[in-house]
């Protein structure tokens, strides 16, 4: 099966009717949860970025609470998880504000867990890679944002 171009799903898209295009977002979100998350966004949340920052902080911090700290590798796995939805949130916003708030929230609820992050090689390059990551996202934004995300990205470094 040959994809068509974004270009000629938009002509065709721009040709449907308005009852067909809810018809085809509804279809959409009811195929796939990831659809359903993006369609709640962009319908819901666009108009409140804090709002939307604020519920991914409050479920990132519920789900680092939860981490299983008994044993290092179910931690590791807890740890990727979480920055998954960090990743897939900040995606959904598209705002490189938002993405660097998130990985800046990330790492210092990674930071606070305790965990031995400087003894495992794994988290130690997970931590840096998304400490990395901060600093290109920051380099993208306008001097004044750059300025007051600068010492808190410094703050992070190990």
């Amino acid at each position: 099966m040959k994809i068509a171009t974004l270009n000629e799903l938009k002509k065709r898209l721009m040709g449907l009717s308005q009852e067909e295009l809810v018809r085809l977002c509804i279809k959409l979100a009811r195929y796939k949860k990831e659809n359903k998350e993006l369609l709640n966004y962009l319908l819901f949340e666009t108009g409140d970025e804090e709002r939307y920052i604020n519920s991914i902080k409050e479920e990132v911090e519920k789900e680092f609470k939860a981490i299983n700290k008994s044993s290092l590798y179910l931690a590791k796995k807890t740890i990727r998880r979480i920055l998954r939805l960090v990743k897939k949130y900040s995606k959904y916003s598209g705002h490189k504000e938002t993405e660097l708030e998130l990985l800046i929230f990330f790492c210092q609820q990674l930071k606070e867990t305790k965990l031995p992050i400087k003894d495992s090689k794994v988290l130690t390059n997970l931590y840096q890679r998304q400490i990395q990551t901060a600093k290109k996202a920051l380099s993208t934004l306008h001097e004044d944002l750059q300025f007051d995300f600068k010492d808190h990205i410094t703050s992070l470094e190990l």
